[in-house]
């Protein structure tokens, strides 16, 4: 009777989770809608071909493994698109599917964009939806198996200066007022940055920032420089780091495999062997 009980609890408090079912569940963030948006909650989103936006009831898409693969790690992933739109398929649905043949289970975040236009959001929006995703799966993580210390964060541009805000400024829990989820940790186990745009760069790395791998090209005029800021800061914190600087492949190549370049192409393979190395991708 418990366990029954405990199962509609959940089901109420995030819309969309049936386990068991298709493997592209949604759950919303939150069971109301945003805070001081509730009354937007039901506006459709907008997506044509590979973006989404318009986007007033963040939510997380689920992408389970085959079963006979799952190891227990987990990654939230922060699609990109100038904080306009979420490059949805190519930095959303491609990378969860990879890390899915990995053995891990995948979120892909679809968080408020403070920069589309006439948006009614700011910055600290997209910030409380990045926390709030990190803490709903940590929360809720027996329902899909996780072990709560190998939950990442990644994130694609913009995105990654949404994983970047959460890594490396949010508490260890909150006080402040708030549900149950509120108050769990937000902090990434581990941090993977694809060419993250400049605002994911801190003032200061305090201590305790996750392990983090980072990769971007050369050439690319925007997101080169804060993947260099961040190992930077990483060494002199003496946090563990790995950076894969690549001489061309300029913005935007996603999981690679829309580049004509090989060491784009296999990019994700050096993500693989570090999430290997580093065993989150043990059972």
């Amino acid at each position: 009777m418990e366990k029954k009980l405990y199962i509609i609890f959940l089901v109420l408090l995030a819309p969309g989770i049936l386990p068991g079912q298709d493997k592209r569940q949604i759950v919303y963030l939150y069971p109301n809608g945003a805070p001081g948006f509730e009354s937007r909650k039901n506006e459709p989103e907008q997506a044509k071909d590979w973006w989404v936006k318009n986007i007033h009831n963040p939510s997380l898409t689920v992408y389970l493994p085959p079963k006979e693969k799952a190891n227990g790690s987990a990654v939230i992933i922060c699609p990109g698109g100038g904080h306009r739109e979420l490059v949805f398929t190519a930095e959303g649905e491609d990378a969860a599917e990879y890390f899915n043949n990995l053995g891990v289970t995948a979120f892909v975040l679809k968080y408020r964009l403070f920069r589309e236009e006439n948006s009614p959001y700011k910055q600290e929006h997209t910030l409380q939806d990045g926390r709030r995703a990190m803490r709903l799966v940590r929360q809720q993580a027996a329902i899909w198996k996780l072990d709560t210390n190998r939950i990442g964060l990644m994130g694609f541009s913009a995105g990654g200066e949404l994983a970047g805000w959460v890594a490396f400024n949010s508490p260890n829990n909150n006080q402040a007022k708030g549900d149950s989820i509120d108050k769990v940790k937000c902090k990434p186990d581990f941090l993977i940055l694809v060419y993250p745009g400049p605002l994911a760069v801190p003032d200061t790395l305090l201590s305790g920032a996750p392990p983090l791998f980072m990769i971007a090209a050369n050439d690319d005029e925007c997101c080169s420089e804060p993947v260099i800021k961040l190992l930077q800061l990483y060494r002199k914190a003496n946090i563990k780091t790995e950076v894969h600087l690549y001489e061309q492949g300029s913005h935007a190549f996603n999981m690679g495999k829309r580049s004509s370049l090989k060491s784009i192409n296999t990019w994700p393979q050096r993500m693989a062997d570090w999430l290997s190395d580093n065993a989150y991708l043990h059972k």
